[in-house]
């Protein structure tokens, strides 16, 4: 088999008339020899089209709604205006995040900011520069939230964040919903704590949030959840006459990384979502609250690649045949963290038949700094060119300077056209901040 039928199932890739693999309009092989490898290339097109998509699926319903961005799962300054021409609101996890937001030009007023423990100095940070809402992860912080308040003289709108007890069929390291959680209040307390709430002078009370986990596919964990959610909401109007105006039901929509992954679409997942939403509250006699969604992988991950260079290649008698290419787990931490699975092909050789089986391996000195295992692909050779799809998503944002190497380039790629969203780092970026203290005398090396 060639790799023509994978290139036509994946967003924004085509063979041009030379017979070169293009990724929304420009040649990789001329990318990799411009911008160098290991290098982040993302789809400018594919990016607005999966926003598009949101905006016209919640669309179609006749209720108030609110989609905002995940920014964890890739945020830089590009990233943060593309989002709010695209009419996004946005979700933080970090005052590092609302700063890069703030400087991209992203209105403070449709920032949400969320996070377990969130410090002083980023709180203040946020109130200061009129972050829109905070989302109330525990106790200790709705104490603290309305502290600072109080000193700067502001109101704060919160939500806050419910643990409804519900497990899902995902990785373990991403799932957020069950009662044993890092996050939020388990929604058998959330009543009981209720007045601790209202008590806060300081503080708006807007609603509430919950997120179950990511890369999700089966719809029943979003049904038993939000159930969960709408009788709370419930409860809270019955005993508190408060009503709750804001419903967040976080994120978590699966993508397709390889072909053993069968998503639904954005807006399968919006109508499937809504309707539910829009049977339970009418099942309650509740109206329907504005309705709040966080999307992160859904919107970036396909519109992301990585290209690597094949270095050495090694293979004992009867054993495992690794190509070892340029980058890694400093790169692309997700298969050494939690398994995560890819496809890939050889940019040059992508018409050829694919007739080995072998590792994609990468260069830091960790036995577990695997990018693909067992992939079949043509005969590699050193200087190959890899394509990794999918790789959007909590790749650049979780990268690291590890063994030192610097970070790659994220480039952003539009119908023939490209540019740097962030430059690659040098070695002299990377130890801008070492120092040494007074009674250490560095020698000079020449």
């Amino acid at each position: 088999m060639t790799f023509i039928k994978e290139i036509k199932n994946r967003k924004g890739f085509k063979i041009d008339e030379n017979n070169k693999l293009v990724f929304d309009g420009c040649c990789l092989e001329d990318l990799a020899s411009i911008y160098g490898t290991p290098s982040y290339f993302f789809s400018e097109t594919i990016i607005r089209e999966q926003c598009q998509e949101y905006r016209e699926a919640f669309k179609k319903w006749n209720i108030d709604y609110e989609i905002l961005y995940a920014g964890k799962a890739f945020l830089v300054q590009a990233m943060a205006h593309i989002i709010n021409e695209e009419g996004l609101s946005l979700d933080v996890s970090s005052g590092g995040e609302i700063y890069i937001a703030l400087e991209g030009g992203f209105p403070a007023e449709r920032i949400y900011f969320h996070g377990n423990n969130k410090s002083e100095e980023e709180l203040n940070f946020a109130i200061k520069r009129g972050i829109g809402t905070i989302v109330i992860d525990n106790l200790y912080e709705l104490e603290l939230v309305e502290q600072i308040a109080n000193i700067l003289n502001k109101k704060v709108n919160i939500l806050v964040r419910a643990i409804p007890g519900v497990d899902t069929h995902t990785h373990k390291k991403i799932r957020t919903g069950q009662i044993d959680s890092k996050f939020g209040i388990p929604i058998q307390d959330f009543l009981y704590i209720f007045p601790a709430i209202l008590a806060k002078k300081h503080l708006i009370y807007q609603g509430v949030h919950c997120h179950i986990g990511s890369q999700l596919f089966d719809m029943q964990s979003y049904y038993l959840a939000i159930r969960e959610m709408i009788d709370m909401i419930k409860a809270i109007e019955k005993n508190y006459e408060i009503k709750t105006s804001v419903l967040n039901l976080g994120g978590g929509l699966g993508v397709r990384y390889t072909e053993d992954d069968t998503a639904l679409s954005i807006n399968q997942y919006v109508h499937q979502l809504v309707g539910q939403i829009k049977i339970m509250c009418n099942e309650n006699q509740l109206s329907i609250p504005k309705i709040l969604v966080e999307p992160g992988r859904s919107i970036i991950a396909d519109a992301g690649v990585t290209l690597y260079r094949v270095g050495p290649i090694k293979q004992a008698k009867g054993m495992t045949r690794y190509l070892i290419v340029d980058g890694g787990m400093t790169d692309n931490l997700r298969p050494s963290l939690y398994d995560a699975r890819y496809e890939a092909l050889i940019v040059n050789k992508f018409d050829e038949e694919a007739l080995e089986t072998v590792t994609v391996a990468g260069k830091c000195c960790e036995s577990g700094d695997i990018l693909i295992k067992d992939i079949k692909l043509p005969h590699a050779e050193n200087g190959d060119l890899i394509v990794l799809f999918t790789t959007g998503a909590y790749h650049y944002s979780m990268s690291s300077n590890y063994n030192g190497f610097p970070r790659p380039p994220v480039v952003l790629v539009n119908k023939g056209k490209h540019g740097f969203m962030v430059k690659g780092e040098t070695y002299q970026y990377m130890n801008q901040n070492h120092a040494f203290p007074e009674w250490l005398t560095p020698k000079k090396v020449t």
